[in-house]
């Protein structure tokens, strides 16, 4: 089984019996011309050269290398150039261990190591390794045995090359969620152990609106540790598809009514908020949602405001009748602070971005994003009339087709 070489670059001696086809030839039909055909599984060999599939190095996503018996490069794709930092003339035709010197992380040499001509007869390749090239730059490397018969000698190696630097900066955010899940999780749980053990060995010596004080601050703790829990759940739900929307008819402006109740409960002062709008679903179209998902959409975006924002919270619901087949509502929270600079727009909906300060794990907006587009609505960011930031979703309004 042979790899054909990839387009643009210098083409391999010809086979035995067979003319070379000069570089400058104008495009083939590659299904119909053997000499670039590329034969792909175990039993590759085995099958006549006129059965084998077409394959062109250039339509693979990973830089690709084959090396021949010689140990000398055969065929090579831009991707595996871009990668390497060569010429395909630079690479073509050399021996494979002087323009691909991979190292292991302990800086020993990959090819001696994996002795791929003289090894064992049944190896059929090496799995997916992390491997550096002078100049540290870092590869994940694969390899695969073409050889002639089940355990005939190695004809071909086929080394797959992948950069490392996207699943380092994916491995980098995963850690970055573990480290901030440990810091969120930890205040609140010290809290609780604290206040927990103190009344559980003093319980007698506190008054009644001590006690009652120190347990309002363990329930605080534990519905933040609770918000945590279903931030990263629905985080996963997201990213994996998985997220499930129960509709029914909701009331947009009562729970927003409810929210803005609850936040002046906790001490926030309720003239800091103004609701405009329609005062009741009687007057938008028909609602059908996720009562659950929406409240917690509307609850995030309110203390996002709180939080990050200042001075008056402005929140609007409206309908628009005329947006789709049974309209659309709108929902708009903004604030007087300093707002979001322009070129960060792109990015406050993504894992873990936090505005002028640190606080929170920066999940919440990245979850509001997922539950609304999840109703099949969308949300912007921008700045609002007195300059602060300015949140606003719009949700399809409608029965969905179970309950029309």
């Amino acid at each position: 089984m042979e790899l054909g070489t990839a387009r643009g670059s210098a083409m391999p001696p010809a086979r035995p019996g067979r003319p070379a086809r000069p570089a400058t030839d104008p495009p083939v039909d590659r299904a119909a011309d053997p000499a670039v055909d590329t034969a792909v599984g175990p039993a590759a060999a085995e099958r006549p050269a006129a059965n084998r599939p077409t394959i062109d190095l250039e339509w693979l996503p990973d830089g690709v290398i084959v090396v021949d018996d010689q140990h000398r490069v055969h065929a090579v794709n831009a991707r595996a150039c871009s990668l390497v930092g060569a010429q395909p003339g630079e690479l073509l035709g050399q021996p494979v261990e002087q323009v691909l010197p991979l190292q292991d992380l302990e800086g020993r040499r990959w090819w001696t190591c994996i002795d791929a001509w003289d090894g064992l007869p049944t190896r059929t390749g090496h799995p997916e390794t992390l491997l550096v090239l002078p100049g540290d730059r870092e590869l994940f490397v694969t390899g695969r045995y073409i050889r002639d018969g089940r355990a005939g000698p190695v004809r071909q190696v086929v080394v797959t090359l992948r950069d490392a630097e996207t699943r380092r900066r994916a491995e980098l955010k995963n850690s970055a969620l573990i480290s901030t899940v440990a810091h969120e999780l930890r205040s609140p749980l010290t809290a609780v152990k604290g206040f927990t053990s103190t009344l559980l060995r003093r319980w007698d010596r506190f008054t009644d609106d001590q006690k009652r004080l120190m347990l309002q601050t363990i329930e605080a703790d534990t519905d933040r540790v609770t918000r945590l829990i279903a931030e990263l759940l629905d985080v996963s739900r997201i990213d994996s598809g998985r997220l499930e929307i129960r509709r029914q008819p909701i009331d947009l402006p009562a729970i927003v009514a409810a929210h803005v109740e609850r936040l002046g409960a906790t001490g926030i002062d309720r003239a800091r908020f103004v609701l405009s709008g329609a005062p009741s679903a009687a007057e938008l179209p028909e609602l059908w949602a996720d009562p659950d998902r929406i409240d917690q959409v509307v609850a995030n975006l309110l203390e996002n405001a709180v939080r990050h924002g200042a001075g008056t919270v402005t929140v609007a619901v409206d309908g628009r009748p005329d947006h789709g087949t049974a309209g659309e509502v709108v929902m708009t929270v903004s604030d007087e602070g300093d707002g979001i600079p322009e070129e960060n727009y792109p990015m406050v909906f993504t894992r873990f971005w936090h505005g002028s300060t640190r606080s929170g794990t920066g999940l919440g907006l990245y979850v509001v994003r997922g539950l609304v587009e999840a109703h099949g609505g969308t949300i912007t960011v921008g700045r609002g009339p007195a300059g602060g930031a300015e949140f606003r979703f719009t949700l399809p309004a409608g029965a969905p087709d179970y309950a029309a």
